[in-house]
């Protein structure tokens, strides 16, 4: 009798457990993924709003003007008073930054579920990200999409753990029994039968 025979009810057990805590690990981990993006477009709302009341002013200061924004910026930036004319800028990066908030929310808000993460990393603001990370707050999402993304946390932490680690410990392990029996056993050649 080999002396870990007595060992492998408990080695099934605790690795029976590991697998069960690897797969919440994972259907907790990837389910993060969602909740995550979904706090992230609240904080992209928000400051895609105040970027909007603030093009809002400068819309209706041009108006009042008679001129169009793009008309006001450009008689702004030409203004022979430079502190004035710096309000060309401003006025310009408001703009830039409306467009890019807005294309951003768009385009993570209408991605598919499997477009979503790619979308979003290639949308992402650091400072939004930043800001939403400050405040996180883990969550285990109930939509159809938090479950999708756990049932992907399950079967990566699975094939991870039985591709990476439990199937190349049992190509050791065999691989050393194997090599312990052709020690016990050598080789009989030549010996009378």
């Amino acid at each position: 009798m080999d002396w870990t025979t007595p060992l492998r009810p408990i080695l099934r057990a605790g690795e029976s457990l590991l697998d069960r805590v690897l797969c919440v690990i994972g259907a907790v981990g990837f389910s993060q993924l969602p909740e995550f993006i979904q706090q992230y477009l609240q904080r992209l709302g928000g400051r895609l709003d105040e970027a909007r009341r603030q093009l809002a002013q400068f819309e209706a200061v041009a108006a009042q003007s008679k001129l169009t924004l793009v008309e006001f910026i450009e008689r702004t930036g030409q203004n022979t008073d430079a502190s004035v004319a710096r309000l060309a800028g401003v006025m310009h990066d408001a703009v830039t930054r409306v467009d890019s908030l807005a294309a951003a929310d768009t385009a993570i808000r209408n991605a598919s579920l499997w477009e979503k993460p790619f979308v979003f990393f290639s949308h992402l603001d650091p400072a939004i990200v930043r800001a939403t990370w400050d405040i996180y707050r883990p969550a285990v999402p109930t939509t159809a999409e938090g479950l999708v993304y756990a049932g992907l946390g399950v079967a990566t932490m699975l094939a991870l753990y039985h591709g990476g680690v439990k199937y190349p410990l049992i190509v050791v392990a065999r691989t050393r029994a194997a090599r312990r029996q052709s020690y016990r056993a050598p080789a009989r050649a030549g010996l009378p039968k």
